[in-house]
């Protein structure tokens, strides 16, 4: 990647003039050369973090020497911008990784060698039948003969498998892995980005600076970090990004910006990446001076057509649209009474001529709505299975609620057989500790797609819905809220980084385990060496359980601070929507706490299968990391421990805390094995995790304690404040608050 940092050394003043002088001071300014030249060494390869997992460095050498034995050479069969992106790939990576003697060939030689190519290459059109059964976009690794001798082979049927193939093989090679027959195809379609990007450079959620599209400079000027984004999501197989918020802004859609927008899509387009963007559903009145955005309305039709049409003149690729309606005060379809499948097909018709689809957001609650929070999207969008367009996919978060530490899965998948289903994960940290708290996601993603629905027998995993084979759907996808911004590491948090990896890998194959994709990303970001690698891993696993012990154990949910959502607030009330409030969803009394939502309660299970609605009914039978989101359960209750449900919240309080100073302790343990900088960067930001841990645990145990009136059991440290203290602190500017509408 392109290092921003240069280190000039002006001549005049660096020239040393030897004649006149002494040998000794010729010898001693010889060495302060040496000296100025090792430590300008050091600084240039100091990481910090820009490169991402494509940080090449030199393998070991008994590595090198094996991948050499079996590599003379590379060559690639086309000339295409696709094919220059390969062609640069290598130049960067393998001369690093392996030395010089890897070169690129001029034609495919009698010498062993990897050929990088597709099947419309005459060289390579015999290992068709082997792609046959294989995604547009997937590719095969493999060894055969080319002009009789034994080589290694990257080929896909399209160019952008032979992009994917390249950078998988860069990625065994950069793991240390054997190089072996592979063939790998993505599970999904469409693997998006959704970047909730305002205009004015403003993140909303977003903890690792401003956006990064700079709009008032485009498209004159490209930052030449847009190649480097579209780089790293072309290494992970993903191929569409979404450039602005779900709160969306119509400016977007005026020619002033499309313009803009153009520019970027041809950035990204030999990267096999689409552009997406968000409709706002008003923009017939905003920008188009209509009475009425009404999505039955003849000439609300006709303009979206038409502006459809247009943004096809900038954007031939546009991908199409990403829509949040009636949720949250945005406009749609329901201030008309209308329907959601009336506002999707609206836009999925005019797009339809140019094969663009729509990502219709089932994120929906109306405060207005007497019905418990998790039920609504369910409630609103189940009726109308069936009715929506082939081109709209249904969009749905992980959880029914929003992006909690952990949530059971939403009943959503799997409840709409006749209607493709997009799963909506999150990438940046909202309700995670933001970009100070070391929390690797890939347990929580992999936990989802794993859940089984039980909507087709007793082999009904969320994947199955996600990948379309459950229901035999065409249309699939994957879409992640983006955690990227202008830090110089894109993400904030240095380990925030292998969230956006393990969104990638997840999305293009969820049957790789997050432990799996954990040492992937260490090994190409941080280190090979294997205490390096052990290590790190062990504190990446470890870190969402940390997190939700001192965070929300036992099922506890949405007791963050107001507004921002940093740090707890499980004292938040009487704010202007009962559901942005922490009371309304814990509703600790004095005989208990905890949300209920069974049969007795507000029957949400009601909108699970069967199965699973036997399982968690029953407080009994309910996996106790679920018990108080769908069960109020009084304070003396026996767990599975044989302690008291209080003592139980205690102990997983100080558990989560007690995890954060392993974690730290651990992280130390690597001084010496790790750049520097990167090692610095990382121990401050675990203190201030282990210091936030201790305020979580603190602040909702003095809280929660009101209510219980039962002392902390042995070995849970007491607070050193008042509840008083705790509920007194105020965050006016917290990164990441929602603009006010």
């Amino acid at each position: 990647m392109r290092n921003y940092f240069h280190y000039p050394v002006p001549l005049k003043s660096s020239i040393i003039v030897f004649s006149r002088v002494s040998n000794h001071q010729k010898q001693l300014r010889f060495a302060l050369v040496c000296f100025l030249l090792t430590i300008l060494h050091v600084n240039c390869e100091a990481h910090d973090g820009y490169d991402l997992w494509l940080r090449y460095s030199p393998l070991p050498a008994s590595t090198a020497d094996t991948y050499r034995s079996a590599i003379k050479g590379w060559f690639i069969t086309s000339q295409s911008p696709t094919a220059n992106i390969v062609r640069d790939e290598l130049n960067r990576a393998l001369p690093v990784m392996l030395g010089n003697r890897v070169a690129e060939l001029r034609s495919p030689t009698t010498q062993q060698q990897v050929v990088f190519g597709t099947t419309q290459s005459p060289l390579l059109s015999g290992l068709a039948s082997e792609l046959a059964g294989l995604a547009a976009d997937g590719f095969i690794i493999k060894s055969t003969t080319v002009y009789g001798k034994r080589s290694w082979v990257v080929v896909g049927s399209t160019e952008q498998g032979m992009l994917y193939g390249a950078f998988h093989f860069l990625r065994l090679l950069r793991t240390g892995n054997n190089l072996s027959d592979i063939k790998s195809s993505p599970r999904t379609k469409v693997r998006v980005l959704n970047h909730w990007d305002n205009l004015d450079r403003t993140v909303e959620r977003g903890y690792a600076g401003f956006s990064i599209w700079d709009w008032h400079k485009l498209p004159d000027y490209i930052d030449p970090r847009y190649y480097d984004y579209a780089r790293a999501n072309a290494s992970i197989g993903i191929n569409a990004t979404v450039l602005t918020n779900v709160n969306a802004n119509a400016l977007i859609l005026t020619p002033q910006y499309l313009q803009k927008v153009k520019a970027l899509a041809d950035i990204f387009r030999p990267y096999g990446i689409k552009v997406y963007l968000t409709a706002r559903f008003s923009a017939p009145i905003e920008i188009g001076k209509l009475p009425t955005a009404d999505p039955l309305d003849e000439k609300v039709q006709q303009w979206w057509r038409a502006k459809i049409d247009e943004i096809y003149t900038y954007v031939p690729d546009f991908g199409g649209f990403t829509v949040k309606a009636n949720s949250e005060g945005q406009p749609g379809p329901q201030n008309y009474e209308r329907t959601h499948a009336d506002g999707a097909n609206m836009l999925a018709q005019a797009l339809k001529p140019h094969n663009g689809i729509v990502m219709w957001r089932a994120f929906v609650y109306d405060n207005k709505v007497p019905v418990d929070r998790t039920k609504q999207a369910y409630n609103e969008f189940k009726p109308l299975d069936g009715k929506f367009l082939p081109n709209v996919m249904v969009q749905v978060k992980n959880g029914p609620l929003d992006f909690q530490p952990r949530e059971p899965f939403h009943p959503l998948f799997g409840s709409m057989p006749s209607t493709a289903i997009l799963p909506e994960f999150q990438i940046t940290q909202e309700y995670l500790g933001f970009a100070t708290h070391l929390f690797y996601q890939g347990p929580l993603f992999k936990e989802t797609l794993d859940a089984n629905t039980f909507v087709k027998g007793n082999s009904s995993p969320v994947s199955g819905v996600v990948d379309g084979s459950l229901f035999n759907h065409q249309m699939t996808g994957m879409a992640g809220v983006a955690n990227i911004g202008t830090d110089r590491n894109w993400c904030g948090h240095p380990v925030a980084q292998a969230n956006w990896y393990a969104f990638g890998r997840l999305a293009w194959d969820h049957q790789l385990s997050p432990l799996s994709i954990a040492e992937e990303w260490v090994r190409m970001t941080l280190s090979n060496d294997p205490q390096v690698v052990s290590t790190v891993t062990s504190i990446m696993m470890a870190s969402r359980e940390a997190a939700v012990n001192y965070m929300t154990p036992l099922g506890l949910h949405h007791i963050m601070g107001w507004d921002h959502h940093y740090g707890p607030g499980p004292w938040i009330s009487n704010k202007p929507r009962a559901d942005w409030t922490a009371v309304y969803y814990h509703r600790a009394d004095s005989l208990g706490v905890g949300f209920n939502r069974s049969q007795s309660g507000s029957n949400a299970l009601e909108q699970y299968a069967p199965q699973v609605r036997e399982i968690f009914n029953n407080p009994e039978t309910c996996p106790e990391q679920y018990l108080l989101w769908f069960h109020h359960v009084a304070w003396n209750k026996r767990m599975k421990s044989g302690r008291t449900l209080w003592d139980e919240m205690c102990y997983h309080y100080q558990q989560g805390v007690d995890t954060v100073a392993w974690m730290k302790s651990q992280w130390e343990s690597l001084s010496g094995k790790i750049d520097a900088d990167t090692h610095a960067h990382v121990s401050k930001l675990l203190a201030i995790q282990l210091k936030e841990a201790r305020w979580w645990r603190n602040s909702c145990l003095l809280y929660f304690q009101q209510f219980s009136r039962m002392p902390l059991p042995s070995g849970v440290e007491a607070a050193d404040q008042t509840l008083e203290y705790y509920e007194s602190l105020q965050f006016p500017y917290a990164p990441g608050i929602r603009p006010k509408w």
